[in-house]
């Protein structure tokens, strides 16, 4: 008889609630992916690349040599104050980022090792801690802006702390990591041997002319850090599953040792297409635009729903909205989220789903990455 690895694990409860979307016709809001197409100019360059012979087997292990330049380029041009990274022994091509999350977390955490993981969290996090049996640390940040208490983190670090894993901008809340949130960090692990993850998949997605603040540009933290993004979100390209890994040469080595066993390799004439369109566009103009693009889908969102009783909580980055329901019910979350669905049409995400505990405070999730007819279509339901 079988023994699960993770017998209190289910089907995701994005999962859940597109399929319960499509059982009843809800507009999906919950699962996030825009429901638009990427870039012309990526499409023809994909269409482009495969049908050239010779396009179609396997790329190298690590990614494309010309993808992983343009990235290390991008990079450099971004965070300028930091030195770009070495593109052949520092940048690794990964199937999406969640590829590339476990990979580090298989590279670096063994049986009994410490993760310090901010609740809420994505909910690959947790399981993918204990399938290294390793041992999650949860430390919840405070709403309504998820901003990370020092002290509570500094409490949780141990001797037996490996790892601390950073989402920034935060999903599912929007939350920013600033460049004082950076240097609390390093003093906490100052005079440690804990490495970071950090998950920066909406990077660019940065509102209200904030900076985009990365690991990788505080000295201390980049020595030791995993930084991880996605051209899904920055491409709209969620199902071409592309992301990459930045680290120092040792780490890197590391994260290799697992990707080559794990995927080995990803899509080759999808990384021609993207090293291509990321090459043509030297001044950065797509992932400069992405600021205001969602900027606007957040801010058009907000003013539907404005003095609906809908109690919607800030949005500094990422293309999230959370929401409070308390002037409309005081059901949890989850039965309000199914009730949602079959009665108003939308579908979103229960905030709970977040907490390895269930913690409900009465919080649901929309996905404003959508089309403006959607947002309108949703709205009115909403209201």
């Amino acid at each position: 008889m079988l023994q699960s690895k993770l017998p209190d694990v289910g089907v995701s409860i994005f999962t859940q609630m597109t399929l319960l979307a499509q059982e009843t016709g809800a507009i999906n809001l919950a699962q996030g992916f825009p429901d638009y197409d990427p870039p012309q100019e990526l499409l023809e360059a994909l269409v482009r690349h495969a049908r050239t012979p010779g396009h179609h087997q396997y790329a190298p292990m690590p990614g494309l040599p010309q993808l992983r330049e343009t990235i290390a380029a991008q990079v450099g041009r971004r965070h300028p104050e930091a030195p770009a990274p070495d593109p052949a022994t520092e940048v690794t091509i990964t199937a999406g980022a969640t590829e590339a999350l476990y990979a580090v977390l298989a590279a670096v955490v063994r049986p009994g090792d410490e993760v310090l993981v901010f609740e809420p969290a994505y909910d690959l996090y947790g399981p993918a801690i204990r399938l290294q049996g390793g041992v999650p640390r949860y430390v919840r940040l405070p709403s309504p802006h998820f901003r990370p208490d020092w002290d509570a983190v500094r409490r949780a670090v141990s001797p037996r702390t490996r790892l601390v894993l950073v989402n920034t901008p935060h999903n599912p809340s929007g939350a920013v990591f600033t460049a004082d949130d950076w240097q609390a960090l390093a003093l906490v692990l100052a005079g440690t041997n804990a490495l970071v993850l950090s998950d920066e998949v909406y990077e660019h997605l940065v509102f209200d002319g904030a900076p985009r603040m990365s690991a990788r540009q505080h000295p201390e933290l980049r020595a030791r850090s995993f930084v991880l993004s996605s051209f899904g979100k920055s491409y709209h390209a969620t199902g071409w599953k592309v992301g990459y890994c930045i680290a120092p040469p040792a780490l890197t080595a590391e994260v290799r040792r697992v990707h080559q066993f794990l995927t080995f390799a990803v899509s080759t004439p999808t990384q021609y297409a993207l090293a291509e369109v990321l090459a043509a566009d030297a001044t950065d103009a797509h992932a400069r635009g992405l600021a205001e693009f969602y900027q606007q889908k957040r801010d058009a969102f907000r003013s539907l729903l404005a003095g609906t009783g809908w109690d919607l909580l800030p949005v500094p980055g990422g293309y999230f909205q959370l929401a409070r329901y308390g002037a409309f019910s005081a059901a949890g979350d989850r039965s309000f989220a199914e009730q949602l669905a079959r009665e108003k049409g939308v579908a979103v995400v229960p905030i709970s789903a977040f907490y390895h505990d269930g913690f409900d405070e009465g919080l649901i999730r929309f996905c404003f990455a959508k089309e403006a007819t959607t947002l309108e279509t949703a709205a009115a339901k909403l209201r």
